[in-house]
């Protein structure tokens, strides 16, 4: 048995990220660019007030001094082309364009104003708010590196060079393919020995939270079925996630199957808990194919450390697909590991603490749905309350 640590290390090996396409900026939230952005106008593209006011020479308009006030005027918009004579203020309004011969702006509050002049209650210096060109951004100046998350700020930013599309990896497609006879759909009626399909919309859920494109398949507990569900999944996929069918049971059929499909195994089962029956392998045609234990704890653990890191990966998300989940905490409850493997606990990290969160067998859905971390610990680990442990967040 691989110990988690190598396995991960052997499945993200031969991973690369996926094709580079261009989409529109107001879709990539959350992607990663695919290259380095520059700049492409300066910003502001113009000299221009940040305030209402008075475009003024400060050294006409001290405290005291009377101004006589321009029949024209300037809004934020179209530029009038306006020029400022000595002894006179023109009004102006945010983000309106500087006239010509002004060098400061003093706010409206700071003026009052008698008929067609102004006199100036609070003196202004030069430059005063002036928002200059290239002030914020110059052209050709980087903005964002490849590897960079795009956030809300980061569109903004795009958007307000004028950037319309952005180069990100391609959303990998990945196949989910459930086994069991026992298995329902949910919304179903059950009929006794039989149980809800929980994996498939449960793994449905990680794909995309992870940022993958997912579509979503069952096979009964027969052999021909299955090959021709996986045989599909490997034509349409770039990465097929089995659940159910690893083991060694009479009718787990997954790794015969893939054995006739070609599939070459990497590696068959990790020393962890839960999750031991877990495959890595390849298809012929390069489509990595992971299994997963049946148990619904087990999947989602084993999901969430081997197989959500490779779609990050693909994204383009580099060494932050291994350590962006992880936390330091304070042990809120005891914890035990009497197992000879690392265990996966259920936790629930909260004000810089974790404690367990329910019944902490591969089944038991309900205190999965609770917690908010996995705690690992080591063979024969305990911890008492107040021993540092770590998590990694899901």
């Amino acid at each position: 048995m691989l110990e988690e640590s190598e396995a991960l290390q052997r499945i993200l090996e031969p991973v690369e990220p996926g094709a580079v396409i261009w989409v529109p900026v107001e879709l990539a939230l959350d992607q990663i660019l695919a290259q380095d952005i520059a700049g492409v106008i300066d910003s502001p593209p113009f000299d221009n007030s940040s305030m209402d006011g008075y475009a003024v020479r400060a050294a006409e308009s001290a405290t005291g001094m009377t101004l006589e006030l321009a029949l024209s005027e300037q809004a934020a918009g179209v530029d009038l082309r306006l020029k400022l004579n000595p002894g006179e203020a023109i009004r102006i309004f945010t983000g309106a364009p500087i006239p010509e011969g002004a060098d400061a702006v003093i706010m409206q509050e700071d003026v009052e104003r008698e008929g067609g002049a102004i006199a100036v209650t609070d003196g202004v210096v030069a430059g005063e708010n002036i928002r200059r060109r290239g002030g914020d951004v110059c052209s050709g100046q980087k903005l964002l590196n490849r590897g960079d998350l795009i956030t809300p700020a980061r569109v903004g930013l795009l958007a307000s060079q004028g950037i319309a599309e952005v180069p990100v990896h391609v959303r990998p497609l990945v196949q989910i393919v459930t086994t069991g006879d026992e298995l329902v759909e949910p919304g179903a009626p059950l009929v006794p020995g039989e149980i809800y399909n929980s994996n498939g919309p449960m793994l449905q859920a990680s794909v995309q939270s992870a940022g993958g494109v997912v579509a979503l398949s069952h096979a009964s507990d027969d052999r021909a079925v299955l090959e021709d569900t996986l045989r599909r999944a490997f034509a349409t996929s770039d990465l097929v996630v089995i659940a159910g069918g690893v083991s060694v049971g009479e009718r787990d059929y997954v790794k015969e199957v893939l054995n006739e499909l070609g599939v070459i195994t990497d590696f068959w089962r990790v020393k962890m808990k839960p999750g031991k029956p877990f495959l890595y392998g390849h298809h012929p045609d390069g489509t990595p194919v992971f299994g997963l234990p049946g148990n619904p704890v087990s999947a989602f653990v084993t999901f969430t450390l081997f197989v959500k890191p490779v779609i990050r990966a693909l994204l383009g998300h580099g060494d932050r697909c291994l350590n962006e989940s992880r936390v330091k905490g304070i042990a809120g409850t005891a914890m035990s590991n009497q197992g000879e493997r690392p265990h996966y606990l259920r936790g629930i990290f909260e004000a810089g603490k974790i404690r367990l969160s329910g019944t902490q067998q591969s089944h038991a859905i309900f205190g999965l749905s609770q917690a908010n971390c996995l705690v690992r610990l080591d063979p024969g680990q305990l911890v008492e309350v107040g021993d540092p442990v770590e998590g990694v967040m899901i």
